[in-house]
Formats: structure tokens, C-alpha cells, sequence
């Protein structure tokens, strides 16, 4: 067991409970909409080649989810409990045509619901799948955004920029700034702040989403995990008023100041904050598209296995874009037999395993912690 896997899982609450989490984020945005819009991007000579996102990442279709579900329901813990994905979830992305029609002057969303509808018969079932596998206990929705991206960046960067103009006509939300050679900060992280007055619009942005969220999925989410991890402490308090329960906690969170600068918060999983929200730190990585390795798997068992050597859950990061298909389909095999063989792994080791959703480990916690103190 290494130093660095000791180290993330010393502190924070602990169980001699073998439970696996595996979340997964960016369920329902937007990224690269097909490989002829990829290949068209790389002849205007944008860099879209720079990252496996916009390579493989695409909004998840009908046939990316079937398979992902057959492959979790192989398999069953000790309890009758399949493999779940907590699958973090961005409930709106960029009404283009409204956007255009306006100049770039003003930012419009629709619901991804409608964003589905745009993509045709490939994804015509993707909302109904949604609520077939959380009723399945194969994947269960919680709260990522509204949007993946900081909307007064990527608007600026749309009035300003040829190649980003060009990618907003492909469809595309754009790739980094520093990748373009713009010297400007990246658009993804939702909640990071140029300002101090964009946090009463965030809290806007929060409070909409989660509402769109309750439509989209029939109940209210638990669990925020912030894109790229970066949130104002005063975002996470105002999320318990909507009922947020838990927040993803990295070891040492970047909260954004307002003035370009950042403070560290030291966060791990079963730490409090002053509303009472439990934090939940991932522990162990799962991400055979941005490794291309094809012993990913194998990586990540050791990680699961240092969790459980120090009593802790393993928490198990792992991004949609792994099992994505529908720019090329070897990407969401290769993706799903490494997840099959992970699987197959921890159950072959740890027959006593136990799969949970993040907001049941949540709860276990919380509980817990409840009882010690009374």
C-alpha cells in the first residue's frame, strides 16, 4: 500500500464494512456531439486531439445505457445489491439558437430533457432509462449543476474568440482556453468565481437547477458534487436550505475568493461543516478513458484495497465518459471490460462486499455519527 493511498485514507470516519461507491460524474451535459462534428473541428484547427473528452465524451445515448446496465446487472453483493452508479447529473446545457439569435448578448438553457429531443432516435429513451435504472438499483441521479460551465467566462469567450464561435456553431462547448493559447481562466468549473457579486447568481443558478432536477427525475437530490470540485463556501450553505445533505469533499478544496484567488479547505469523508452537511471524499480512481491503460482495473482494485486495509469506504471516481459510445463504440467496450473485470475482482476478493449509492453511504454515516453522539 502506498504513501500517497495511505494518506487519503487515514482521517475521517471508518468501518470494518467493506462498501463500494462508485461516482460518476457529467450524466446529461453536453461535450463532443459527433465524430463528424470532431473531425470538422480538427480541419479548422481547433485542438479538439488534446483531451479524451472531446475525443470520446458525448451525451450519454440509448444504447450507451442498455449496455451499461446489462453489464451491473450481472452481478449481486451479498445482500442482493447490484453495482450502482451514482451518476452525477447536469440538468440543463445552452439553448444555441436563442443564444445566436441574441447576439451573444444574454445566456439561455433548456432542460436536458429537450436537449435529448435534438439528438434524435439514438437518444430518444435516454430519459426514460434514467428512471428504469435508478428503479433498478443500477443508477441513481444526484445534483452535479444546472450547467457544466461558468456561463459570464464561456459568453465572454464567445464574443471574443473566432475558434470559440466556431465550436458554439459545431454544436461544442469549446476545449480550455490554455489549449486555444488564450490566456484566460477555463470555463468549466460552474462555480468558480471571477467576483464576489457572481455568488448571489450561483445561488440562483443552484436553487434553478435542483428545482429542474426534481421535475426531471420525480424526487429532490441529497448529494452536490460541483463541476471540476471548485465552490464558495457560501454556495454549499445556501444548497442545505434546498436540501442538500452531503458535499464532495477533496482532501484539500479549492474554494474561490472572488479576487482570482483561492483558499484550501482540509475535507475528508464524515467531516462536518457549520450547517451539518457530511462530506464524502473520493479515495479510489477509475478512469480507463483518460489512462488508456488496459490494467486501469487492476489500479484501481490495489486503491479499493487500501481503503479497506485502514477501515475506510472506497469511494470510487469514475467519469461518464468511460462507458460513452456513441462517437466510437471501442471506447464504451473497452470502458465496460474494465468495469466488468473490476467488478468481477472485488467480489472475487471481498465476497462480503456491500455496493451502496453515495447517499446511502451518506446516510449510514450520518447515522452513525448520531448514535456516538448521544
Amino acid at each position: 500500500m502506498g504513501i500517497i493511498q495511505n494518506i487519503l485514507n487515514i482521517p475521517g470516519w471508518h468501518t470494518k464494512r467493506k462498501i463500494v461507491v462508485f461516482e460518476s460524474d457529467d450524466w446529461g451535459a453536453i461535450r463532443m456531439p459527433s465524430g463528424k462534428y470532431y473531425e470538422a473541428l480538427k480541419t479548422l484547427g481547433i485542438a479538439v486531439d488534446t483531451s479524451f473528452y472531446n475525443r470520446y465524451d458525448a451525451l450519454e445515448s440509448n444504447e450507451d445505457l442498455e449496455a451499461l446496465f446489462t453489464l451491473l446487472n450481472k452481478y449481486k453483493d451479498k445482500q442482493g445489491n447490484t453495482p450502482v452508479l451514482t451518476a452525477l447529473s447536469i440538468v440543463a446545457n445552452p439553448d444555441f439558437d436563442r443564444i445566436r439569435k441574441n447576439n451573444f448578448e444574454s445566456y439561455f438553457y433548456e432542460p436536458v430533457t429537450q436537449t435529448l429531443k435534438s439528438y434524435g432516435s439514438s437518444h430518444d429513451r435516454v430519459h426514460k432509462l434514467w428512471k428504469e435504472g435508478k428503479d433498478k438499483g443500477l443508477f441513481y441521479p444526484e445534483f452535479h449543476g444546472r450547467e457544466h460551465f461558468h456561463i459570464n467566462r464561456w459568453m465572454r469567450l464567445l464574443r471574443e474568440n473566432k475558434q470559440y464561435r466556431q465550436c458554439f456553431e459545431h454544436g461544442f462547448l469549446s476545449i480550455r482556453p490554455d489549449e486555444m493559447g488564450i490566456a484566460a481562466k477555463s470555463h468549466f468549473p460552474a462555480f468558480d468565481l471571477d467576483n464576489p457579486a457572481e455568488i448571489e447568481v450561483q445561488k440562483n443558478i443552484v436553487k434553478e437547477g435542483i428545482e429542474l432536477f426534481k421535475t426531471i427525475y420525480g424526487y429532490a437530490p441529497k448529494l452536490f458534487v460541483p463541476p471540476n470540485g471548485i465552490v464558495h463556501r457560501e454556495i454549499e450553505n445556501y444548497a442545505s436550505l434546498l436540501g442538500i445533505d452531503y458535499l464532495y469533499g477533496a482532501k484539500r478544496q479549492a474554494q474561490p475568493k472572488g479576487d482570482g484567488t483561492y483558499s484550501r479547505k482540509f475535507r475528508y469523508t464524515g467531516k462536518r461543516n457549520k450547517q451539518r452537511q457530511l462530506f464524502l471524499g473520493r479515495n479510489v480512481q477509475f478512469e480507463p478513458a483518460k489512462t488508456g491503460r488496459p490494467d486501469e482495473w487492476n489500479k484501481a482494485l490495489n486503491g479499493i484495497d487500501a481503503a479497506f486495509q485502514l477501515k475506510k469506504p472506497a469511494i470510487i471516481s469514475t467519469h461518464r465518459v468511460n462507458y460513452i459510445g456513441f462517437i466510437d463504440a471501442q471506447n464504451r467496450i473497452n470502458g465496460l471490460q474494465q468495469l466488468d473485470n473490476l467488478i468481477k475482482a472485488i467480489l472475487t476478493q471481498w465476497p462480503e462486499v456491500e455496493f451502496m449509492t453515495s447517499t446511502q453511504l451518506g446516510e449510514l454515516i450520518k447515522k452513525d455519527k448520531e448514535m456516538n453522539e448521544n
